[in-house]
This record gives C-alpha cells, sequence and structure tokens, in this order.
C-alpha cells in the first residue's frame, strides 16, 4: 500500500468520525458548573474559617464605630506609628485618633498600610486586589504588615463570582492587575521549610464591617 493510499484512508476515517460527532463523556469537565459544593454556612462565617486557617487574623465589626475601636486599639497595641493609608474615606472612623500617625507617603518605611478591595472569595480566604485601587500594586504588598478593610456586601463565594464582579464593575477597562491575596505571603522554596514573609507582607488582618 502506497504512502498516500494510507494517508487517503486516515482522512476518510477523520471525515467519517467528524460526521457522526461522539457526545462529551464528562460534559461537567468543561467548566460550565462547579466542581465545589455551595457553602453550607453563611459567607462571613465560611471566609473566616478559611482566611484563619491561612494564619490570617480575622476580626468582625458589626458597624463603622466598632471599626474605629478595634482598628485604633490594634495600631497601639502594636506601636505602630506610621500607618499608611490613601484612602480617607476607609479610615474616616478611626482617623481621629490615630490621625498622627497615618501617612501618605514613604510607604517602604511604615510599620502598616490599610486598603479596601474589590471583594473577598468566601471559599479560599483571599483578598481580591486590583491596580485600580488607590496606591495601586504596591500598598498592599510593601508594608510588613497589610490591614485590609471590607464590607459584608463585598462577600462572594467562589473566584469566578469574585471575577465576574470585578468585570461588571470596570466592563471594559479592566484593571492592569487583578490579584488574590490568600493570606500573609509564604514559600516553602528553601530546603522545603515554610518562610512566611519572603515576598509580601508578613502579617494579614481582615476587618470584616457588616453593612
Amino acid at each position: 500500500m502506497s504512502i498516500s493510499t494510507s494517508k487517503e484512508n486516515i482522512l476518510k476515517k477523520i471525515r467519517k468520525a467528524l460526521s457522526h460527532p461522539t457526545p462529551l463523556p464528562f460534559p461537567g469537565s468543561e467548566g460550565n458548573t462547579s466542581v465545589f459544593h455551595p457553602s453550607q454556612q453563611e459567607l462571613e462565617i465560611e471566609f473566616a474559617e478559611q482566611f484563619s486557617k491561612l494564619q490570617g487574623r480575622f476580626v468582625f465589626c458589626i458597624n463603622q464605630q466598632e471599626l474605629a475601636f478595634q482598628l485604633s486599639s490594634l495600631v497601639k497595641k502594636q506601636d505602630w506609628n506610621k500607618v499608611f493609608c490613601l484612602e480617607d474615606k476607609l479610615i474616616e472612623p478611626v482617623a481621629g485618633s490615630i490621625s498622627d500617625r497615618i501617612v501618605k507617603t514613604g510607604l517602604a518605611a511604615c510599620d502598616v498600610s490599610i486598603t479596601g478591595c474589590e471583594c473577598l472569595i468566601a471559599r479560599t480566604g483571599s483578598i481580591v486586589l486590583s491596580a485600580a485601587q488607590p496606591g495601586g500594586r504596591t500598598t498592599s504588598v510593601y508594608a510588613p504588615v497589610h490591614i485590609c478593610i471590607a464590607f459584608t456586601n463585598q462577600l462572594v463565594y467562589d473566584l469566578k463570582d469574585g471575577l465576574q464582579l470585578v468585570k461588571d464593575k470596570y466592563g471594559n477597562n479592566l484593571p492592569s492587575l487583578i490579584s488574590f491575596a490568600t493570606g500573609p505571603s509564604r514559600t516553602a522554596d528553601i530546603e522545603k521549610t515554610l518562610v512566611v514573609g519572603v515576598h509580601g507582607p508578613k502579617e494579614v488582618y481582615l476587618f470584616l464591617v457588616e453593612s
């Protein structure tokens, strides 16, 4: 049998197969449905559990007044003298009690940075940040401690829900960076020993405010 004849036979078989397509054996593998079961508890609880497992420090506040008390108490207890924050509205409730410690320059020399977020992913305990936020890519990374202030209406269950929320917010003008911060920075590249704080903050606090 010549090479050309063998090739033609193969092509005939391919054409025949394509004319009678076989149904997908595992339609769920196409990503149309989530492989994860829906949360059996409130998203606040789900996020708190997952975030805490990742060595994150979770604080729930029932209102802005409690946020002011909890945040100012933490700053004073830890003796943080330089608190970097570019979002005045975010820390407005607490600014009066720690106004002498809040700075807007010199991020690299600060003790702690405070930011908001795009949303929170309950299933993984992740904070979704973007370059569109005040401070861009750097504010949540450079300081040794990162504090994020978020609200319960920013909670979503899964990653795809978070991405859809960002897409709905920005439309065709998506931020140049969308990142998922899942606990403090960590690596096990060095002799398979877990080291925290190598490429980012050593501690991450999440203040979740009822909205």
